[in-house]
This record gives structure tokens, C-alpha cells and sequence, in this order.
């Protein structure tokens, strides 16, 4: 639409005349070279219009064609590119430029009012619905910027600098016209209000869009569908909203889906989110946050890489100030069916919650456990969840159902099952069991802890899932550093171990799917602070470093742990220590790979055939569960474990010879 743009002439204007086209003053009508006025009917123009070359066919569904042009449209301060297609406008369209080979048929209305930022600096009242915690979202938006802005209260001058940043940025869009990017389409659509619309957006059937951003491209389109409601919103690349959906104060990230009459209000969802049927209200949704019944509400909590059963329900009203209390459920956790947790409570990374839990439970320093309500006590079984044959799968079927296509991706995520953050845990979740069983006696049967219960056996074994869980990654992570060069001596294995990355010690956190020291994330929030960091391209960059430094900086924790964990240090460690290390490896590997080769046999029992052979189930449930199912041996989780074992021990050999050697 930058081209050169003419006054019609008066043969062009008796052409449109006469096929019933109408204009406020003509003179305000300006046209590419090539324009034909033969491509229009029954259009009528007010303010300033610009038109382009009514060039090319539209190949629609069933093999209809359509040539470009425009018809039955009203059109005011528009500027229209190349090769558009615009048909039965029922209202008006006004303030927008449409970029070349956009299709757009039977609409109601399509307004700039030129006071909207659409959508971008819409805050978002997450977590706390009164507000205290306020996220303003824009285009380009990460999870871990929105992290720091929701959860970095107490950095007051942190978060006012990131509020600036994105308001600054909003107050661009003020005052400016509509967008509707190249190739995208709009058919069947009602009321379109103060909306940008990306590239190659698919815009059908949909009842209202008020206020938003739709950052589609053409590697990755975003999807709207039949009727959706939405108001001040972002649709990131890849997202996919349809069925009836109403979204209010939204963020939708990339991949991300929300469909048969879902509703949320003040709600984040980043990548690769799942949500249908059910209802969100201030929720802070990471990656993978998924949800797919009707009965289910998530409501007031931070989540991540969360399947949440049917009727999965919490309450952020304890008392009677308003729905002011918040809870967070760390990456990877399930909720079973009818669960029910009442905030504030905090739910350890990748745990399983079952039944109703009302005394506020906090089980972040004992990650990989069951939460489960025993008559109205809440009963917790520490690391029980290592050896769950789900975990596994769960943590296997993230990378694959990683839906972006847009090779900008907006989310660092870190898939990792064990990091320095879960296995950092598990070492002080060590400690505090210790601690309980010394101050209760090694005869207890029970150990109070907080407003739950744990009992002997379940510590005890929880206790040794850790230790186990705790040998399987320092042991990867040590030959993983080792390579596959061979290695003459103890002084070149000390070099070939000595960290080379200088942040990783101490404390690390998830920043809402990206793992990062501490120490790092502390240094980049006081450069916001300080001004030093000034600009929202800045800040996603660091995040996209900071995640490729992982592996580096997972190796400078290890290095700094090795001591506490085999005895030596890096600068003190030999060829017979890496041969004892990868043996006490192997062992944690192949005993946990054990573990779930057990729980997954469960599948197989006898208890697991009922309903099958269903007229007569002696004779037939046999043949009918193994025609359905497959039988043990068989199923590709399980070829999938065996082949896991066969492969480590191969692995360990060729750890234990580049020493050796």
C-alpha cells in the first residue's frame, strides 16, 4: 500500500456510478495504476480511501472461486491493498488498512475508533482478583517477564520500571488506524471493535472481538472461530480460539488452545496451553497448563505443565475481605478428579493432588509426592511420584506436543525432568525428613508435618526415591560433562570437569518454565531497576541467553554439590571416583527404570480386564483386552523403559572405558 496512489478519472467514476457506487467527494477516492472499476458494486466511500489493483482469484472450500474486488461494502478512512476481496459488509468498515490478498465476506462491522492500544497494556488482574498484582500484556510477551511482574511485589521499583516499559510501548499503538495483515481472512464475523489483525489470520464465525491483538504469521496462523467473545486480549502465533470461548483481559500464547465454551477472565495462558469446556478466573497458566472438563474451575493459582482432572476446583475466598487469596502449583503436578484445595497453599513440582484439602497445605520442599485427603486429613507420601510410569510419560510428551511453528518463540522452555531447581529440592526435602524422623523418634509410626501427616513408611521411602533421583542426575550430568574423549590422566579430568560458566551455585529457580540460578535472575532484575536494562527487547534476550546457558550453569551447581554428594571435589576428584560415580548411577537408573516397569504392569492386571469381554467375560475378556489393549511386553512404554536400560548401561560402559583407558 506504499505504491502510488492516483485520483480516479472521470470515465472511472462514471464506471462506479454506474454500478452503484456512491461517494461522499470522489476526490478523497485515490486508486493504484492498473485499478478496475468493473471490480466493484455497490460500494460507498467516505473520508480517505485508497484502492488497489483488483488482481487474482480466491480458491474457497468445494472449488468455488472468487475473483478480487469489492462489493456491498460500506467503506470510510480506508486503505485497501492489492488482490482484497471485500464482500457484504452489513455495517461499515472504518480506519484500517488492509494489506494485499486479505478476504473478507459477510461481516457486520470492522472499527478503528482511533483511541485503542488494541489490547496491548491490558491489565490483567492474575492471582489476586482485587488486584496487587496486575500484569499489563503486549505482543510479544514472555512467561518469565510476566513472572517477574506478577510475582516480584516486594522489588517495587523492579516492577514499576517493567509497567513503564510495556505502557510506553502501548501509548505507540494510541490514535493509530486498524490493521488487517496480508492473506488473512474474516468471513461470517460479527461486530470487530479496535482489533489489529496479523498475516495470514483465520477470523470465522466469530460474535465479537473488542480491543486485542492478533499477532498471526504465516508460519504460524492464528485461528478464531465461531463465536467467540473476546475484549482486551493478545492471540500470540499459533493460538487457536474457537467454540464459543469468552475471553476477557486475556493473553493466549503461542500454541496455545481455548475452545468449546471455555471461558476466562484475567487469565494468562502461555505456550502450548490446552483448555477447553471448563472456567478460569486470575490465573497465572504456564506452559502446558492443561484443563478439559466442563466441571472443572482453576481459579487464583500460578500453574505450569498442569493436567487437571474433572471437577478440579480451589477457593481463593478463606474469609470475608473478597477473593483476595492465591495459591501456586509447581511445574508437572496433576489434580485427580473432584480434587478441591483451598488457598493459600503451595503444591510441590510435579506432585499429584487427590481429594479435598481445606488446612492450606505447603509441600514445596517435598517434590514428586502424593497429596491425598484421608477423612478429611491430609496425607502426604513423599517421592512416590519418581517412580510413577505417568511422570515419565508426562515429562516424555512435552517436547513432542510442542505445537509453535513460528521460529520466534516467545517461551524458554526447559523440559528437564530433574534440574538443579527439583534436585535441589529433593536434597533439602532429605533434610527436613531427616529432621522429622529425629525429632519424632525412629519409632513413630506417623510424622506430623504442618497441617499434614506423613507416615513412617511413606518417609522412609520417599526418602530413598530422592537419593535415587538424586544419583540418576548428578551421574548424568557428570557424564554428560565427561564427553567421549578419552582421558589420560587425574589432572586433565579435573580440567575437563572444572566449571566454565561462573553463575549456577546455590539456590535455583523456575521462572515459569525456564530454570535460572538465583543469582542471575536477582542480577537482572536489579539492571531493570537500575535502568541499566531500559527496553522489553532487551529483557526477552536475556531470557533466550539465560536458557541457553543452561547446561553450563546446571554443570557449575553439580561441581559445587560434588563434594556433599561423593566426597571429593572437582579439583580433587580421579578416574576410580567417575568409575564409582557411574557405577552408583547405573544402579539408580535401572532400579527406578524397575520401579515403573512395575507400575506399569498394573495396566496389565487382572483388575484392569473388567468390562472387557462383554457377554461372556470368562471365556473372552483375555483375548478381547490383549485384541484391545496389546499385552505387557508389547507396549511401547514399555519397549520404550527396556530400551532406556539397555542404553544407560551401554552408556555407563562407555563412561567407565574413556577413563579406564
Amino acid at each position: 500500500m506504499s505504491e502510488f496512489r492516483r485520483a480516479l478519472t472521470e470515465s472511472e467514476i462514471s464506471i462506479l456510478e454506474s454500478r452503484g457506487c456512491t461517494a461522499k467527494d470522489w476526490r478523497n477516492v485515490k486508486v493504484a495504476d492498473g485499478f478496475n472499476p468493473l471490480k466493484l458494486k455497490n460500494v460507498h466511500f467516505s473520508g480517505d480511501v485508497s484502492l488497489g489493483r483488483f488482481d487474482g482469484v480466491f480458491h474457497r472450500p468445494g472449488g468455488l472461486e472468487r475473483e478480487a474486488g469489492i462489493s456491498d461494502a460500506t467503506l470510510h478512512n480506508v486503505n485497501v491493498g492489492n488482490g482484497v476481496y471485500i464482500a457484504k459488509v452489513s455495517n461499515y468498515i472504518a480506519n484500517y488498512d488492509i494489506a494485499d490478498g486479505v478476504y473478507i465476506d459477510n461481516i457486520g462491522l470492522l472499527v478503528g475508533t482511533l483511541d485503542s492500544t488494541f489490547g496491548i497494556g491490558t491489565e490483567v488482574s492474575v492471582l489476586n482478583e482485587t488486584g496487587g498484582r496486575e500484569v499489563p500484556i503486549y505482543e510479544r510477551m514472555s512467561a518469565h517477564t510476566a513472572y517477574l511482574a506478577a510475582m516480584y511485589r516486594h522489588r517495587s521499583e523492579l516492577v514499576r520500571r517493567l509497567v513503564t516499559m510495556v505502557k510506553v510501548h502501548a501509548d505507540k499503538s494510541f490514535g493509530s488506524r486498524g490493521k488487517v495483515g496480508a492473506c488473512a481472512e474474516i468471513v461470517n464475523a460479527g461486530a470487530i471493535n479496535n482489533v489489529n489483525i496479523g498475516e495470514y489470520a483465520r477470523i470465522k464465525g466469530v460474535a465479537r472481538l473488542t480491543d486485542g491483538t492478533i499477532s498471526s504469521v504465516k508460519a504460524d496462523p492464528v485461528f478464531v472461530g465461531r463465536d467467540v467473545i473476546a475484549e482486551g486480549f493478545i492471540f500470540a502465533s499459533g493460538a487457536k480460539v474457537d467454540d464459543g470461548a469468552v475471553i476477557t483481559h486475556c493473553f493466549v500464547g503461542q500454541a496455545s488452545q481455548l475452545s468449546h465454551l471455555f471461558s476466562a477472565h484475567d487469565s494468562l495462558f502461555f505456550a502450548n496451553c490446552a483448555c477447553e469446556n471448563g472456567e478460569a478466573a486470575a490465573i497465572f497458566g504456564g506452559p502446558y497448563t492443561v484443563t478439559m472438563h466442563k466441571s472443572s474451575l482453576l481459579i487464583a493459582g500460578m500453574f505450569s505443565f498442569l493436567n487437571a482432572g474433572s471437577g478440579s476446583n480451589q477457593s481463593n475466598h478463606m474469609y470475608k475481605l473478597g477473593p483476595i487469596h492465591q495459591g501456586v502449583v509447581e511445574r508437572g503436578s496433576k489434580t485427580t478428579s473432584d480434587s478441591y484445595i483451598l488457598w493459600p497453599a503451595k503444591i510441590g513440582a510435579f506432585s499429584l493432588v487427590m481429594g479435598r484439602h481445606v488446612n492450606h497445605p505447603d509441600t514445596s520442599r517435598l517434590p514428586f509426592s502424593y497429596l491425598i485427603e484421608n477423612h478429611g486429613d491430609s496425607f502426604l507420601v513423599p517421592g512416590v511420584n519418581l517412580r510413577s510410569v505417568g511422570t515419565i510419560r508426562d515429562a516424555q510428551k512435552w517436547p513432542r506436543r510442542d505445537k509453535r511453528r513460528d521460529p520466534d518463540l516467545l517461551d524458554s522452555i526447559n523440559f528437564n525432568l530433574l534440574s538443579p531447581y527439583t534436585v535441589g529440592k529433593m536434597m533439602s526435602g532429605i533434610k527436613l525428613l531427616n529432621d522429622l524422623e529425629r525429632t519424632a523418634g525412629l519409632t513413630a509410626d506417623r510424622f506430623a508435618f504442618q497441617t499434614m501427616t506423613i507416615d513412617a513408611r511413606a518417609l522412609r521411602k520417599g526418602r530413598g526415591f530422592y537419593r535415587m533421583a538424586i544419583d540418576k542426575f548428578m551421574g548424568n550430568s557428570v557424564i554428560h560433562r565427561l564427553g567421549k574423549t578419552p582421558i589420560e590422566s587425574d589432572e586433565a579430568l579435573q580440567a575437563r570437569l572444572r566449571p566454565t560458566h561462573a553463575a549456577g551455585e546455590g539456590k535455583w529457580v523456575d521462572v515459569c518454565g525456564l530454570f535460572a540460578p538465583k543469582s542471575e535472575i536477582d542480577a537482572l532484575c536489579a539492571q531493570i531497576a537500575d535502568g541499566s536494562l531500559a527496553s522489553l527487547e532487551e529483557l526477552e534476550a536475556r531470557w533466550k541467553a539465560l536458557h541457553a546457558d543452561y547446561y553450563d550453569m546446571e554443570w557449575t551447581w553439580v561441581a559445587s554439590h560434588l563434594e556433599a554428594w561423593c566426597g571429593k571435589t572437582v579439583e580433587t576428584i580421579t578416574r576410580a571416583d567417575i568409575v564409582a560415580i557411574v557405577e552408583r548411577w547405573r544402579e539408580s537408573v535401572v532400579t527406578l527404570d524397575r520401579m515403573l516397569l512395575d507400575d506399569a504392569a498394573k495396566e496389565y492386571s487382572l483388575t484392569s480386564r473388567t468390562g472387557f469381554g462383554i457377554d461372556s467375560p470368562d471365556e473372552d475378556a483375555d483375548e478381547d483386552f490383549n485384541n484391545v489393549r496389546g499385552d505387557f511386553d508389547s507396549d511401547p512404554f514399555v519397549l520404550m523403559v527396556k530400551e532406556h536400560i539397555e542404553k544407560k548401561s551401554a552408556l555407563g560402559d562407555q563412561a567407565i572405558s574413556i577413563v579406564e583407558n
